[in-house]
């Protein structure tokens, strides 16, 4: 099981992870696409890590814009896994945003 952060630690993380804040003990982020498929092209990206490594945000679809909100339930709380999920959402939409 993962070890929830502290808040010191949370945001140390939250340094490496500029555009997430920290929100009712999640962190959360809203990425802006370019279009409707590039939207659905990241969320079927990030569904795939999610499976792969068996940890699941939710995801809320607005046409072009996808809010990512993560905590790490049976911790309680924000952990790594969290800003690895962060980090990896960050690196499909710079992905998605140049294919």
């Amino acid at each position: 099981m993962s070890q929830k952060l502290t808040q010191t630690q949370i945001e140390a993380e939250l340094v490496h992870t500029p555009d997430w804040t920290e929100i009712s003990g999640k962190i959360q982020r809203t990425f802006q696409l370019s279009d409707f498929e590039a939207a659905m092209a990241f969320v079927n990206g990030l569904a795939e890590y999610a499976e792969r490594v068996q940890h699941h945000p939710d995801m809320l679809i607005r046409f072009n814009k996808v809010t990512i909100s993560v905590n790490t339930h049976d911790a309680g709380g924000i952990t790594a896994k969290d800003f690895a999920l962060a980090h990896e959402a960050e690196r499909l939409a710079g992905v998605v945003a140049t294919a």
